[in-house]
């Protein structure tokens, strides 16, 4: 079982959500539609200065969807390059649910 997440600009919440939809069947996910931050190449700071804003998607996923999730995202960063979509993947820690 693996952990993803996805930090990308507002501007493709939609697409990158849309994809994975529709490539993994059942797929579920947890969104923080608002995520305010900076980097050393941009800032999105939801101000009037720096208006633009990020999002963040997680999910646990079985290790055999990881590679579905890295080609969706190859997909949408080659449709968006400068919009700072990131995807990061890590063992997930045990879990006590059924």
């Amino acid at each position: 079982m693996k952990r993803i997440e996805i930090i990308a600009n507002r501007s493709v919440q939609e697409e990158i959500t849309t994809r994975l939809e529709t490539a993994i069947d059942g797929f579920a996910y947890t969104l923080i539609p608002v995520v305010q931050g900076v980097t050393p190449e941009r800032r999105r700071l939801g101000d009037a200065t720096w208006p633009e804003e990020n999002f963040i998607l997680f999910a646990y996923v079985k290790d055999s969807i990881v590679p579905l999730v890295e080609e969706v995202i190859a997909v949408v960063k080659n449709n968006f390059p400068a919009e700072g979509i990131k995807l990061f993947t890590t063992e997930s820690c045990s879990s006590f649910q059924d």
